[in-house]
């Protein structure tokens, strides 16, 4: 009887091992498949509009212009108006992350302890602006599948003032709807909505709607005049480039 009933309990754990490693492993390719949408052209250039909008519902417009390459590599400058023209973040491999300011006409590079920061008086971090694909800076937990959607926990796997964050996924073609970031006090502090339009063979990000839930701000970004894998060169990504 005693060992039918240890039988019993150990395959059930087995089960559930199972189960565990099943789940890990479907929230792993997951979080790859929306990586590999998001990065899925050889390079990118595009115009951004900016509009920040304060908790009166005033506007401020700025524009800027952006270019990526590959998953590791992206240029973000300010166009205008002309006090934010010139003002950009280069963002290169291994954690490497650059900001040029006209006024001191040098660039400085930005210290991991420091990409906590809002970027130029937006809602988005230096964080949010890196160029790096979320499966290198999470580890992912399924929560749960509903119709159209997955919905992951993203857990970060180095230092971070986030603790988590939730991110539904279109389960037809695998690019996030929906960001919720949580401070380290387990408090919901920021989310971004995407809005997705193919753009030929990918998907671009229309627009990303980035909300400050405490300050109740937010910053749209819009993108427009997109151009897929024109061939940049790798010069275009280097803190030459970033100053002039």
């Amino acid at each position: 009887m005693k060992t039918n009933f240890k039988t019993m309990v150990l395959t059930i754990l087995i089960g559930c091992g199972s189960i565990f490693s099943a789940n890990a492993q479907d929230a792993v390719t997951i979080l790859k498949k929306m990586d590999d949408v998001m990065y899925a052209p050889k390079d990118m250039t595009g115009e951004n509009t900016i509009i920040l909008i304060d908790k009166s519902g005033n506007e401020e417009v700025r524009k800027a212009i952006i270019k990526q390459k590959g998953t590791d590599k992206r240029i973000f400058r300010f166009t205008s108006p002309a006090s934010q023209a010139g003002i950009a973040v280069l963002s290169l491999p291994n954690d490497v992350m650059f900001m040029y300011l006209p006024a001191f006409g040098r660039e400085r590079r930005i210290a991991s302890s420091a990409k906590n920061q809002n970027f130029a008086g937006t809602d988005f971090s230096y964080d949010d602006m890196e160029s790096v694909p979320f499966s290198d800076k999470y580890t992912p937990k399924l929560l749960k599948t509903e119709d159209d959607v997955f919905v992951l926990e993203l857990t970060p796997k180095g230092r971070s003032d986030y603790s988590k964050v939730v991110v539904t996924i279109d389960k037809e073609h695998y690019y996030p709807m929906l960001m919720e970031y949580y401070d380290r006090g387990g408090n919901k502090v920021k989310e971004a909505k995407y809005t997705f339009k193919k753009i030929g063979n990918y998907w671009n990000a229309a627009e990303i709607e980035m909300t400050d839930l405490k300050k109740n701000h937010k910053t749209k970004m819009q993108m427009s005049d997109v151009k897929y894998d024109t061939g940049l060169s790798d010069d275009e990504f280097t803190v030459r480039k970033l100053v002039q």
